[in-house]
């Protein structure tokens, strides 16, 4: 039989494919902009016919019906990357949220720590030979279809076929649903103007020839909105964003100098516009992998020059990043921050950098801190941070011992937090000195 028989005998209803779930089943549903609408809201409507369904992801984009109030005997979250979808559910404890670096997400589906019984892929129509497309989000998805006893693929006619290790069979899937979709969009909004200031001081260290990982929010777009100086930059990263199509379109991103995959964009997932989806089908400057590929900090490394650009919600005055959660309270997940940090950390003329605004939005709270929030998680330990940055400066930490970090971070503290600042680290001094004496 050939592949285009083998496809059409596939095809199923999406009320079929959603009827393959079975009590108890943990199942896996591929997340980011490739979030498959149409089946979580059919699957949503079995509700009352399933219980203990363990629903595997990373981000999730758009309402998430299956996280619902009412829905938590039927369906139970085990979230890899919390987003606003399942996050209430995750902290009311109606779900669950696993803390683990994007780069090993793949290895819990191979290694069956996640054993899956059904896998809800999203992906492109098939090409002349029988492959689709993973399109838009790569990362997990394609572990997860390796490895599920039962892979359902939503072939969605809107999906753009990106390029790269990015491909399976129809003969590898089991069932076929087919759709026209429109993904997941993220609407890029202007810069802020503190983002902008944070970004004015990150500029110096991107060199020429850099080669640069940029997560999402405001600041690695201002970042992007201001690089118009740079020459010959490359992107080895996990989000391909707007900002980057731009910059390529200004000749700033032309990859020629990157020491890995020259010439290519590399990344995990696309997340943008719709015009950014039309830009990066079937365009062969631009390569996704599986993000235990993209992410893995032996991979990362090998990018010269390579900056690595994350968000956090607090820094300590030791340097300890939290970016997962507000004390308690968890907000995001790990994602690749530790990947990356490590990864530009050991690349030759590689630059690790945190960057935050000094406060809250409110500027009620700073969030340079004498210490995190009882609760809070570390992901990033302050042995792996070499640069904080805020709008009001760059503090370069590595090699410094805890004293000189807690100078330099309160340095770039917003002005109206430094005195209480300095007077906690005057009594740290002072209990220190004490403490030696006995």
């Amino acid at each position: 039989m050939n592949w285009l028989d083998q496809y059409k005998s596939k095809i199923i209803s999406m009320d079929a494919a959603v009827s393959l779930v079975k009590s108890g089943d943990k199942i896996f549903i591929s997340g980011n902009a490739a979030t498959p609408i149409q089946m979580t809201t059919t699957l949503a409507k079995r509700a009352l016919e399933l219980n203990g369904i363990e629903v595997n992801h990373l981000l999730l984009m758009g309402d998430d019906p299956l996280s619902k109030p009412g829905m938590e005997h039927h369906f139970r979250h085990n979230s890899l990357f919390v987003g606003p979808g399942d996050r209430e559910s995750i902290n009311n404890g109606t779900s669950d949220y696993v803390p683990v670096h994007l780069s090993e997400v793949p290895a819990l589906f191979r290694d069956k720590y996640i054993p899956l019984n059904v896998a809800f892929i999203h992906v492109s129509p098939p090409d002349a030979h029988g492959f689709v497309s993973f399109g838009v989000e790569c990362a997990a998805s394609k572990a997860a279809a390796e490895n599920a006893t039962i892979v359902v693929a939503q072939v969605n006619e809107k999906m753009p076929r990106t390029l790269g290790d990015v491909f399976i069979h129809v003969s590898r899937i089991h069932h076929i649903v087919e759709c026209s979709e429109v993904l997941g969009q993220l609407q890029r909004r202007p810069s802020t103007e503190i983002e902008g200031k944070i970004a004015e001081w990150i500029l110096p260290l991107i060199e020429d020839g850099s080669t640069l990982q940029l997560g999402i929010g405001g600041i690695p777009d201002a970042v992007l909105a201001r690089i118009d100086n740079k020459q010959h930059l490359g992107i080895h990263t996990e989000m391909i964003s707007d900002g980057v199509v731009e910059a390529i379109d200004k000749g700033i991103i032309t990859n020629q100098r990157k020491t890995l995959h020259p010439g290519k964009v590399v990344g995990t997932f696309v997340t943008g516009t719709q015009s950014l989806y039309d830009y990066v089908h079937n365009n062969p400057q631009f390569e996704l992998h599986p993000c235990d590929y993209t992410n893995n900090p032996f991979i990362v490394a090998q990018n010269e020059k390579m900056v690595a650009i994350n968000s956090a919600i607090e820094v300590d005055l030791t340097g300890q990043v939290c970016a997962d959660s507000i004390g308690m309270k968890i907000y995001s997940g790990f994602g690749g921050q530790i990947d990356f940090i490590r990864g530009a950390a050991y690349s030759k003329g590689g630059r690790p950098i945190i960057a935050l605004p000094s406060t809250t939005k409110n500027g009620k709270f700073s969030r340079i801190v004498p210490q995190l929030k009882p609760g809070a998680g570390v992901v990033t330990s302050r042995a792996d941070v070499h640069y904080v940055v805020t709008e009001f400066g760059v503090a370069s930490l590595h090699g410094k011992n805890l004293r000189q970090r807690a100078e330099q971070l309160i340095a770039i503290a917003h002005p109206s937090f430094q005195s209480q600042l300095e007077d906690h680290l005057k009594t740290l001094s002072a209990k220190e000195l004490h403490d030696c004496a006995i």
